[in-house]
């Protein structure tokens, strides 16, 4: 069995340290500060380019760093902990930690209803321990999974967590990783999955001393955020193993449910085992051995249902997956944009395809990136597909950071969390967004090289260009951007925010109770859209209920007649009423269908009727 990478405390003074330098000749483990006679000491070479070392006297708490030949010193790649920074020296961590959660399997992906926060700006104090506090609020909602943006340790105390360079390491501003323990933890207690967002297509510039170590990086390709990871070349088994036993890292020490993979599509490699296939087998077989529900959620720009297909299929086994289509979908019609990806959207009938299909964008060509993109997504399980009508990249990455709540009506914004709670995919929603925070989600940084900061200040104004957004952008580096980003949850104290809470609430009880809602099929769903009126019919159904919603995104009344099922049918949820501080409505509290029934429908608003399958006819 091999040992684990990084320094592993084994109790009573005793700990092994591991690390992966094939370039080097010599390795030393230097102990700065302790009663050690012999501050550094000589590691045992190992096969394949490892390096080892178990020794006695060495509690939780050493600091220590490698050395490399004789020259320069530098951090644990696998640092449990950077109690000083990036550039500081590595922390021994002891694992134990008093678990409550034995009872706990997981909860079926089909029951997920994700939550998606920044730790940082999730709360005043920006920590694990005071997001604890909020868990109840989430809970109440309805919510069943708590998705952390990465955690991994970036330069400073701000910043999204994607210019991660310490894979293994909790960011010591969010509490550390005994602090992150203990949020999972009571995730468990309240019957929440804990799910966590990883980055394994890049590593951020300040603080990555990988290439120091060895070949963790190739030439042969580019990401957008500089040199790519060394999946498919020379000494590519030792950099997935780096990976792969991160992610086993997350599931096994620290009880994660689920971990969202960032930008797949940047990870190139052309082996006839991916580095993707691998760390799904990895996962499910943790899965299996811990009897959990484990679950791999990759974030993709390909449209690409290999990513979700079962390995007999051809595909990587993963168990979800993003679809950004369903965003941009529904962004274009709320919102009337067309820059930027937008460009490619815009009508209904898109947002009827992501219901019916998955992708909207299954071959046909795309405008915006000038080739054909996609491919049929038909045979893919609605529960396979994540989708959201907010998160942190599509509110972040505009010029302002601004939230829906900034760009459409308080109408719309309640038309939007019908559009994604009654869906058949697994819905997501960005923090705030339950109650319409008003404050903006902003891009941030606090690195400490000032060609660096210049470099990302320059970057962020290039990005905008295919949007056309001008004027001055909130600069990353500041402070103040980071403390505007900053949820304020005394919002949910006025109606109008609390009404929207409401609104979120009621719409997920029905998703988790209403039988047709809660079937999340493909198949037992039919859509009939209304192009020039802007209307799109959703009917579900499964062995004992038919539910069926309307959803108006047109800026006027819209007066029509929609074929529905002959029966009784009652009015579950409409968002004209003045319960959701609506302008009023005419549809009636029940109704009676031949085959046919007559609606008018306010401006951006929606409606969902219930009938029971044994009433039909009656």
């Amino acid at each position: 069995m091999k040992a684990n990478l990084g320094a592993t405390y084994l109790g009573n003074g005793r700990c092994q340290f591991v690390v992966w330098a094939p370039s080097a000749n010599s390795v030393e483990l230097h102990l700065p500060g302790t009663d050690s006679p012999d501050s550094y000491l000589s590691m045992a070479a190992q096969p394949r380019g490892y390096f080892s070392l178990s020794t006695e006297g060495v509690e939780p708490g050493t600091l220590y760093r490698y050395r490399i030949d004789g020259e320069r010193e530098l951090p644990d790649p696998a640092s449990r902990f950077q109690p000083q920074g990036v550039h500081g020296p590595s922390q021994v961590v002891d694992p134990h930690f008093s678990w409550t959660d034995q009872g706990w399997f997981g909860l079926p992906l089909q029951q997920y209803v994700l939550y998606e926060l920044h730790i940082g700006t999730f709360t005043a104090e920006g920590t694990f321990e005071a997001a604890i506090r909020h868990l109840d609020r989430l809970k109440d909602l309805g919510i069943t999974a708590v998705e952390l943006m990465p955690v991994a340790q970036f330069p400073g105390s701000r910043n999204w967590g994607y210019d991660g360079v310490y894979p293994f390491a909790v960011h010591e501003s969010y509490g550390g990783p005994r602090e992150l323990k203990r949020l999972v933890d009571a995730c468990h207690r309240k019957g929440l999955a804990a799910v966590l967002d990883v980055v394994y297509n890049h590593l951020g510039p300040e603080g990555n001393y990988l290439s120091h170590f060895g070949p963790y990086f190739t030439k042969r390709y580019r990401t957008p955020w500089g040199e790519a990871v060394n999946f498919d070349g020379p000494y590519s088994d030792e950099v997935r193993r780096f990976f792969i036993e991160n992610a086993l890292y997350w599931i096994g020490e620290f009880h994660f449910d689920a971990l969202r993979l960032d930008a797949v599509h940047a990870i190139v490699d052309h082996t006839a085992y991916p580095f993707l296939h691998e760390l799904s087998d990895a996962a499910h077989k943790l899965a299996y051995q811990l009897n959990r529900q484990i679950f791999m959620i990759p974030e993709s720009s390909l449209n690409d249902v290999r990513l979700v297909q079962p390995k007999e299929l051809g595909g990587f086994g993963m168990d979800g997956q993003w679809n950004d289509d369903f965003h941009h979908s529904l962004h274009t019609l709320l919102t009337g944009e067309k820059s930027g990806y937008y460009v490619d959207f815009g009508r209904v009938d898109d947002l009827a395809k992501c219901l019916a299909q998955g992708y909207v964008y299954t071959g046909q060509y795309s405008e915006f990136r000038r080739h054909r993109h996609g491919n049929d997504s038909r045979q893919v399980p609605a529960h396979k597909f994540v989708i959201c009508a907010q998160n942190h990249d599509q509110i972040g990455n505009r010029r302002l950071g601004e939230r829906l709540s900034q760009l459409v009506s308080f109408e719309a914004q309640k038309l939007a969390a019908a559009c994604v709670l009654l869906s058949p995919c697994i819905p997501m929603l960005f923090m705030g967004e339950e109650y319409g925070e008003t404050a903006p989600f902003l891009y941030f940084i606090s690195h400490s090289d000032p060609q660096l900061i210049e470099a990302v200040r320059r970057g962020r104004r290039d990005e905008f260009g295919s949007f056309g957004w001008k004027g001055e952008l909130p600069d990353p580096q500041a402070e103040e951007t980071f403390h505007r980003s900053k949820l304020r949850t005394e919002l949910c104290e006025q109606q109008q925010h609390r009404t929207l809470f409401e609104l979120h609430r009621e719409l997920i009880h029905l998703r988790k109770t209403h039988p047709a809602l809660a079937h999340l099929s493909k198949e037992d769903l039919e859509v009939t859209v209304f192009e020039k009126l802007k209307l799109l019919c959703v009917r579900r159904w499964n062995d004992v209920s038919e539910a069926f919603a309307v959803f108006h995104f047109g800026d006027a009344q819209a007066s029509f007649a929609v074929a529905l099922p002959a029966g009784h049918w009652q009015t579950l949820l409409d968002s004209s009423d003045h319960r959701w501080l609506g302008a009023g409505t005419s549809i009636p509290v029940a109704l009676t269908s031949a085959g046919e029934v007559s609606l008018i429908l306010q401006p951006h608003s929606f409606v969902v009727f219930s009938h029971h399958l044994e009433s039909r006819g009656a």
